[in-house]
C-alpha cells in the first residue's frame, strides 16, 4: 500500500461498517468478569556471560482486572532489587552478579490475579482521567509520533466523529482492515510506526499493529495507551491463537492497548489480535469474514480475556544503571555483558526461562 492509497483508506474509513453482529450460537467469545484466577509467573535467568539483568514484573495493578500481589526471588547474585522506572512506573527486578560468579542464577516469582473484562462502552460512571496521566497518554514517544503522517491518516479515518467512543472505534476498525500479522516478524515487533505508515507496510506484530492504533487515537486528541504483558493459559473460549499452549510460555509475550473513554475508563482495545486469528487460528489464513475473526473483531474492542498478565505500559524505558539507549518497551527480560545487550529476542542463548503455574484453593 503506498501513501496515496494508505491515505485514500483512511479518508473512506467511515464506510467500513462494524464486523458483523453474530448469534451466540454461532462463535461464542463472550469474556465477562466471573471471578478472579491466580497465577505464579516464575522467570528464571542462567546468564552464561552477563553480569546484569532486568526482569519485568507482571505488577500493574488495575482495580477490575489485575491484582499483583507478592515478588519474591532466589539466586547467587551479589545484589537483586526491586525497581522502578520513575515516568510509567514499570517494575523490574535489577539483578548484578559478580564478575567471577560461576553458573550465575536468579529466579523470581509474582503472584499475581487476573479476570475477565468487559466495558460497557459510554455506560458506566467513572471518574475523570486526572490531567497529568491524560497528558502522558497523550504525548508522542520515540517511536509513536502523534504529528505529521501519523495525525493526518488518523483524521482522515476519524472525519465527522466527535466522541472519542466514535473515534476509538472507527481507528480500531480501520487497524484491522488495513493491517496484517506478519509471522516473519522477529518477538512482538518494535513498533516503530512513523516507518510503517511511511512506506505503506502495515504489518508487524502485535507491539507493531497496537502502537499503530495507540499513535493514531493520540493524535486525535483520545488518551491511549499500549500495555506490555504475557499470555499464561490456554482461551477459554476455544482459540488457540489467544492462548498459551504449554506451562512454558518463555515466547508467549503480548502487547495489547486501551482507549479512555468518557464514561468506560480505560477500555480494551486489541485490533492485533483479531489479525493474529485471521493468520493462526486453524485451518489459518482465515477470511476477514470468517465467523471466528468476526466474533473476535466484535469482542476485542472493549473485552479481553483474564488469561494474559500485565507488567505495564512504559515506552522509551531506561534501564536503571544500564549502559544502552532506552528501549522502546519492556515486556523482555534484558540482560548486558561487556560487549553490550544480549538479545533478548534468543531466550536458549540468553538463557533464560519463563513458567507460569496457576493456584488453587
Amino acid at each position: 500500500m503506498n501513501r496515496r492509497d494508505l491515505l485514500k483508506a483512511g479518508f473512506a474509513a467511515g464506510a467500513i461498517g462494524a464486523a458483523p453482529r453474530l448469534a451466540s450460537a454461532e462463535v461464542n467469545f463472550s469474556p465477562v468478569p466471573k471471578g478472579w484466577r491466580t497465577f505464579a509467573l516464575t522467570t528464571r535467568v542462567e546468564p552464561t556471560f552477563a553480569t546484569r539483568a532486568w526482569i519485568p514484573l507482571p505488577t500493574f495493578a488495575a482495580e477490575d482486572w489485575q491484582r499483583p500481589g507478592a515478588t519474591t526471588w532466589t539466586g547467587n547474585a551479589k545484589a537483586a532489587a526491586k525497581v522502578r522506572d520513575p515516568k510509567y512506573g514499570a517494575e523490574m527486578l535489577q539483578v548484578e552478579w559478580a564478575a567471577d560468579q560461576q553458573n550465575s542464577m536468579i529466579e523470581v516469582t509474582t503472584q499475581v490475579q487476573a479476570q475477565n473484562r468487559a466495558v460497557r462502552i459510554g455506560q458506566a460512571s467513572v471518574p475523570p482521567l486526572g490531567e497529568e496521566e491524560r497528558k502522558l497518554n497523550l504525548m508522542a514517544t520515540a517511536l509513536l509520533p502523534v504529528d505529521g503522517l501519523v495525525k493526518e491518516t488518523a483524521e482522515g479515518i476519524v472525519r465527522g466523529k466527535t466522541a472519542d467512543a466514535d473515534k476509538a472505534r472507527a481507528l480500531y476498525e480501520w487497524v484491522v482492515e488495513n493491517t496484517f500479522r506478519n509471522a516473519a516478524t522477529k518477538g512482538c515487533g518494535i513498533g516503530d510506526v512513523s516507518w510503517m505508515l511511511r512506506t505503506g507496510n502495515l504489518n508487524g506484530k502485535c507491539a507493531d499493529l497496537n502502537a499503530l492504533y495507540v499513535a493514531m487515537a493520540r493524535s486525535v486528541g483520545v488518551p491511549a495507551r499500549d500495555v506490555y504483558g504475557i499470555r499464561v493459559v490456554p482461551s477459554e473460549f476455544g482459540y488457540k491463537s489467544l492462548g498459551a499452549g504449554s506451562e512454558v510460555v518463555t515466547k508467549a509475550q503480548h502487547c495489547r492497548a486501551e482507549v479512555w473513554l468518557e464514561g468506560s475508563g480505560w477500555t480494551p482495545a486489541d485490533p492485533a489480535d483479531v489479525r493474529k486469528v485471521v493468520l493462526e487460528e486453524p485451518p489459518t489464513n482465515l477470511a476477514i469474514t470468517d465467523l471466528k475473526v468476526a466474533a473476535a473483531r466484535k469482542t476485542l474492542f472493549g473485552a479481553w480475556e483474564g488469561n494474559w498478565l500485565a507488567f505495564n505500559v512504559a515506552h522509551d524505558v531506561q534501564l536503571p544503571g544500564g549502559k544502552e539507549p532506552p528501549l522502546p518497551f519492556l515486556m523482555y527480560p534484558q540482560a548486558e555483558d561487556k560487549g553490550g545487550a544480549v538479545d533478548p529476542l534468543d531466550p536458549d542463548a540468553f538463557k533464560y526461562k519463563i513458567t507460569v503455574r496457576e493456584l488453587t484453593g
